[in-house]
C-alpha cells in the first residue's frame, strides 16, 4: 500500500517539476539565462546540462539565426 503512495507522489512531484519548466520556457526565463551562461563564458556542453536540455536547444538560442539560415 505504502508503493501506491510513493508513486502517486512521484507523479504528483513530476508534474508539478514539468508545469514550472513550461512555464519558465513560455515566459522566456530559461533562453535568458542559457544567454547568460554562455555570455559568461560556459560551453554549449556544460550549458545544456546545467538547464537540462539537448545541446541543439542551447546553439539555437544562442545562434538564432544560423539555424534559419541553414535551413
Amino acid at each position: 500500500m505504502m508503493g501506491v503512495f510513493a508513486e502517486f507522489e512521484r507523479a504528483m512531484i513530476q508534474e508539478r517539476v514539468r508545469a514550472g519548466l513550461r512555464r519558465a520556457k513560455a515566459e522566456g526565463k530559461i533562453e535568458k539565462r542559457i544567454l547568460a551562461a554562455r555570455k559568461g563564458g560556459l560551453s554549449v556542453r556544460k550549458t545544456a546540462a546545467k538547464f537540462g536540455v539537448d545541446p541543439a536547444t542551447v546553439q539555437r538560442i544562442s545562434h538564432p539565426f544560423a539555424a534559419a539560415s541553414a535551413a
